[in-house]
């Protein structure tokens, strides 16, 4: 062990480096803890907050064609007194459709 006060690292800003330095061996320890408790629970919010974000994110339906996006929702339009599905969404200020299949009289 160096009898040398051990250096701080260059980007841990200098109020919280003086405030270090000014401690008692046991308030650094209980610095020591906290910090330590405090890193895990922002690793897990942040791993929390990631995995939401990808839940968020829907599969893509096995019959959606490729250029159409996966937020595309299936609505049905009638046209001459017969009914299709179109895929539908919104890009910008547009609502854009693409034919997907007629409706079948028994569902």
């Amino acid at each position: 062990m160096s009898y040398e006060p051990p250096t701080p690292p260059a980007d841990l800003a200098t109020e919280v480096v003086n405030a270090l330095n000014e401690s008692t061996p046991e308030h650094l320890r209980d610095v020591a803890t906290y910090a330590e408790a405090l890193a895990k629970h922002k690793e897990r919010e942040a791993r929390l907050k990631k995995s939401a974000n990808q839940e968020e994110v829907e599969e893509r339906p096995d019959d959606l064609p490729d250029d159409v996006p996966a937020k595309a929702t299936v609505t049905i339009k009638e046209i001459n007194d017969n009914r299709y599905y179109y895929w539908q969404w919104r890009d910008g200020d547009q609502v854009k459709s693409k034919y997907k299949s007629p409706v079948n009289p028994d569902e």
